[in-house]
């Protein structure tokens, strides 16, 4: 439904399903493999077997090796399955929990966090950034662009702050920069988010903050120090003890760039048709020579409000259903803050068929929006959804195929879903940690 490409986002919102629940018997967890080979983990839900067929397909079709998907209907997990591998060279299937990179999918937390603190009047949207990060000095012999004195919370919301890192001839994103970054500042390497912030300081706005939309990951980490400053807590410590802890979602964790480094139950990560190690890169790491790219050939960390964050399907799930405007179950945000989270932002699409908020893509419609985000680096492709009548979704795997692999998956799981006419009543969201 929801791919990287807006054009088809929005074609696919319209294929929600709907139906009255009923319930029929729920089967064991089972690891069987497919006619294609693929295993698949987790509790069988009839209706889905259309689904599960197509996706062991499309997942050999794009070389990805391991996936999870679990879907949410009126609040409760109806449906959570792994397929494939979490580690292909010792055959480790992909169990419905693992915990993958969600990349960019971070953003969704960062926002609900800074919304806390607007609810409880400690930040407001239209607050100047530059108070906060006044501390960061910019690199020796650079000056300050004036204009930034103009950015707001708002603007690093909804990328509106002045960068762009796709601009002809000389766009670039920050932390693609780590070494250079440090070098600059005269600062340990890789750079940290403060790093970043600091060697940013000294470089030219690409245009007046407000003026346009130009997707940032550097305004989100300056986000994460927003929320430090107003909290008096490290960013991940607030996350988590104000929006993943609350919601029951406490195996998402900070992400590390080394593979020694990886969270228990973590799955390996892939390149498609190149596996975990090639090609080898120059190591973010000083002194460690050459690595896979997924494993220090970047710096995740430097990202952590950006897109460093690691979960599951089902606790992304778990802080979806409790920040997304609906009844049950009910949010750790009130109605307005919810509302100002996803009610406007720059259009994205012809005729303004969806726009940009806080933290989310968003398509309006008259009884009820869909909202996502999606997520994508080396080895990782991950997709959240809030749909319509009642239904959330996401999907993670380990390799960054294309989005036209999450566009057909979208259009699979929505033809399984469409040919239910009965929902399970079941909630498997207390059979997971």
């Amino acid at each position: 439904m929801i791919g990287l490409s807006l054009a088809a986002a929005v074609a696919a919102c319209d294929r929600d399903p709907s139906g009255a629940p009923t319930a029929p018997p729920v089967t064991p967890p089972v690891t069987p493999p497919t006619q294609a080979g693929t295993p698949i983990t987790g509790v069988a839900v009839p209706g889905m077997a259309s689904f599960e067929q197509a996706l062991p397909e499309l997942m050999k079709k794009y070389a990805v090796p391991g996936g999870a998907v679990a879907v949410v209907r009126d609040g409760r997990l109806i449906y959570a399955r792994g397929f494939g591998y979490a580690d292909v060279e010792s055959r480790a299937p992909v169990q419905p929990d693992a915990l993958f990179r969600i990349a960019s999918v971070s953003k969704t937390l960062t926002s609900a966090a800074i919304m806390t603190l607007v609810e409880e009047g400690r930040l407001r949207l239209d607050d100047r950034v530059a108070p906060f990060i006044a501390h960061l000095a910019p690199a020796p012999g650079t000056t300050v662009d004036p204009r930034w004195e103009q950015i707001t919370v708002r603007h690093l919301l909804n990328h509106t702050g002045g960068w762009d890192r796709g601009k002809p001839n000389g766009g670039f994103d920050p932390i693609d920069r780590p070494g250079i970054a440090a070098a600059a500042v005269n600062a340990p390497a890789p750079a940290s988010s403060e790093t970043l912030i600091r060697y940013m300081k000294g470089l030219p706005l690409d245009f007046d903050p407000g003026a346009r939309f130009a997707y940032s990951n550097f305004g989100y980490i300056i986000l994460g120090r927003v929320i430090e400053r107003v909290s008096g807590m490290r960013y991940e410590e607030y996350v988590r003890a104000h929006v993943l802890q609350p919601v029951g979602a406490n195996r998402t964790r900070q992400g590390k760039s080394r593979l020694r480094d990886a969270l228990a139950d973590e799955v390996k990560y892939y390149r498609p048709n190149l596996g975990v190690d090639a090609p080898l890169v120059p190591s973010v790491f000083p002194g460690e020579g050459l690595v896979p790219l997924n494993y220090g050939g970047y710096y995740i960390e430097a990202g952590d409000a950006s897109g460093a964050w690691v979960s599951s399907t089902v606790d992304l799930l778990r802080f979806l259903t409790r920040v997304d405007g609906r009844a049950s179950p009910p949010d750790i945000l009130g109605p307005q803050v919810v509302a100002e989270m996803t009610g406007s932002g720059p259009d994205q699409c012809a005729g303004g068929a969806c726009y940009y908020a806080f933290g989310w893509w968003v398509r309006p419609a008259p009884s009820d929006a869909t909202w996502w985000h999606g997520g994508d680096m080396p080895g990782t492709k991950a997709m959240l959804v809030r749909s319509q009548n009642g239904f959330a979704w996401v999907a993670l795997f380990n390799t960054a195929a294309p989005g036209s692999f999450i566009t057909e998956l979208d259009v699979a799981l929505w033809n399984a879903l469409g040919s239910i006419t009965s929902f399970p009543t079941h909630d498997l969201f207390s059979t997971f940690r």
